[in-house]
């Protein structure tokens, strides 16, 4: 099943972005005149989705200020506040609830400003069939996920001591499958990269990938790139819905 649902990781603290995040949480900050993070939700309308979950922590009642009618462009968001931060896996897991039986599920981190074309990922996941499929760039700075000669994720962050042949970026946006919830812990504050490692650890080629350079990408999680970029967005070519 390809996804409908779109969920943000809003919930972050964004110390990276201080002083500006003191009053607003980071995927709210104005660029060009709107929110941060309604970039994210319109790239995820040109593969179809249907409806948002954001989860959110710090400032939450933000987001009500900001979403008063809980829509954008006429999708609904519902908002899954943390009172304690739980991470990118344990907030996954906290609004598995809202998700129907072997339902997907487009995972998209609210401070990333792109227009890659996404279509690329809904193919690629639904011709591997695995329970994750992550999108990667050949090009960028932190680039610390490795693949194998057969272009398969061998290791992330080098936890597994296997370098690979060559390594790229994870962007922050991916797609799990309904059945990937079980290896996630309820409560539990984790990083959404150790249940990736264990998955290869135990079978290499477990988590598939697809490396798409065209179109910008842009981390904007950082005060140096928010001040780099916000006071000129570059403009974003997205696909056609």
């Amino acid at each position: 099943m390809m996804p409908t649902t779109c969920f943000i990781l809003g919930a972050g603290l964004g110390t990276r972005l201080r002083p500006l995040t003191k009053s607003l949480p980071k995927p709210l900050l104005p660029m060009g005149g709107r929110p941060l993070v309604s970039y994210a939700l319109d790239h995820c309308l040109t593969v179809g989705a249907e409806r948002f979950i954001v989860n959110t922590h710090y400032l939450a009642a933000a987001y009500d200020a900001a979403f008063p009618d809980r829509l954008w462009r006429g999708k609904p968001i519902i908002f899954r506040h943390e009172p304690i931060l739980l991470d990118t896996a344990g907030g996954l897991k906290n609004i598995e609830d809202l998700l129907v039986e072997r339902e997907s599920l487009l995972v998209y981190n609210g401070d990333i400003l792109s227009d890659m074309p996404l279509s690329r990922l809904l193919a690629a996941h639904r011709e591997k069939g695995r329970e994750v499929t992550l999108v990667l760039r050949s090009r960028g700075a932190n680039r610390n996920v490795s693949l194998d000669n057969q272009d398969r994720i061998c290791d992330i962050r080098d936890i597994l001591g296997n370098p690979g042949v060559r390594n790229c970026l994870f962007t922050g946006i991916y797609i799990v499958e309904r059945r990937f919830f079980h290896r996630l812990t309820s409560g539990n504050a984790e990083s959404i990269i150790l249940p990736l490692v264990e998955m290869i650890r135990q079978k290499p080629g477990a988590v598939a990938s697809v490396v798409i350079d065209e179109g910008i990408w842009e981390d904007v999680g950082n005060l140096e790139a928010y001040l780099r970029i916000a006071p000129s967005v570059p403009p974003l070519n997205y696909e056609k819905p």
